[in-house]
């Protein structure tokens, strides 16, 4: 797996290969919650940025506790920066993607 955090992100790298689209794994960090004194207390990374479509990624393994966090750091990134496009792609879409093109996780 190597780069990835886990296999449906890889999964999803090859997906996006596959398809032609180009993106960059997890370019940029967004700070959604700051203290008085300048530390961030929350931050979000999305996993892909699709740059032809100046689209970010964010996947998420279907867990309800991840998924649950996922949206709410999407519904604050738009909130505080509405001009950055942000997605949240599920893992059994991914999967299902994979499948049809026979693109398992973790295939050469």
């Amino acid at each position: 797996m190597g780069r990835f955090a886990n296999a449906v992100e890889e999964q999803c790298a090859r997906l996006l290969d596959f398809y032609g689209v180009a993106w960059e794994y997890e370019p940029r960090t967004f700070d959604l919650d700051v203290d008085d004194e300048g530390r961030v207390r929350d931050a979000f990374t999305p996993d892909f940025y699709l740059t032809e479509m100046d689209l970010y990624i964010e996947v998420t393994t279907m867990r309800q506790t991840h998924t649950t966090r996922k949206h709410r750091k999407v519904r604050r990134l738009a909130a505080i920066h509405p001009e950055v496009r942000v997605k949240l792609w599920c893992r059994r879409d991914i999967e299902r993607l994979g499948e049809t093109h026979g693109l398992e996780a973790g295939a050469a």
